[in-house]
C-alpha cells in the first residue's frame, strides 16, 4: 500500500500569523509507515555511495537527519542555534524576517573534504539552509546535497541552495506559503 506523504502532513492555516499555512510534520513523524517512507525516499539516491556525515538543522532536522545517517551508516552533525553547543564552534550569521541570528556547529564535527548531506524538514525562503550550507563549506565540507521533506517553491529557497552549487532534493511541494 502506497503512503501519501502529503496527506500525512497537517496544514495549519494562519499560523504563526495570518496568511501563513504552517506545514506540521509531527503527524508524519507519528505515522510509522509515513515516517519510514520519508526516510527511505531521502536515503534512496545515496544508497550504496560514500557519505561521511549527515548534518541536521535544529530541531526537526535532528529527527530526520539522525534516521538518514543511520540508514547510510554515516555520522550525524547537529547544526544548532548560537550558544547551544558545549565545545569550540564555528559560527555563521544569517538574516531572519525581523533581524539577524546565528547558527553553529562544533569546529571538529566535519573534516575538510568529507562528503556531507544537509537534512531538514522544510525549505521556504532558504535563509537557514543557505547559512547551514555556507557553514559546512566554510570548514571544508563537500556538501553533496540538501534534502527536505517539504519545499515551498513559491518562496524560492531551493534556488538559493542550488546557486551555491548544491543539488536540492525535496519529497513534496506545497504551493503558496
Amino acid at each position: 500500500m502506497s503512503i501519501d506523504l502529503k496527506n500525512a502532513i497537517r496544514s495549519i492555516p494562519d499560523y504563526p500569523k495570518p496568511g501563513i499555512v504552517f506545514r506540521d510534520i509531527t503527524t508524519l513523524l507519528g505515522d510509522a509507515r509515513a515516517f519510514r517512507r520519508a526516510i527511505d525516499e531521502l536515503v534512496q539516491p545515496w544508497s550504496g555511495t560514500k557519505i561521511d556525515k549527515i548534518a541536521g538543522i535544529e530541531a526537526r532536522g535532528f529527527i530526520l537527519g539522525g534516521a538518514v545517517a543511520h540508514q547510510l551508516s554515516a555520522g550525524f552533525v547537529p547544526i544548532r542555534k548560537k550558544g547551544k553547543l558545549p565545545h569550540k564552534v564555528v559560527s555563521i550569521g544569517y538574516s531572519l524576517e525581523y533581524g539577524i541570528d546565528a547558527m553553529e556547529m562544533h569546529v571538529d564535527a566535519v573534516a575538510p573534504g568529507e562528503r556531507v548531506i544537509l537534512v531538514d524538514d522544510l525549505i521556504a525562503t532558504g535563509g537557514t539552509a543557505e547559512a547551514a550550507v555556507k557553514l559546512l563549506q566554510k570548514i571544508g565540507a563537500d556538501v553533496v546535497a540538501a534534502c527536505f521533506v517539504i519545499d515551498l517553491p513559491d518562496l524560492g529557497g531551493a534556488k538559493k541552495i542550488e546557486a551555491l552549487k548544491v543539488p536540492v532534493r525535496s519529497l513534496i511541494a506545497f504551493e503558496g506559503h
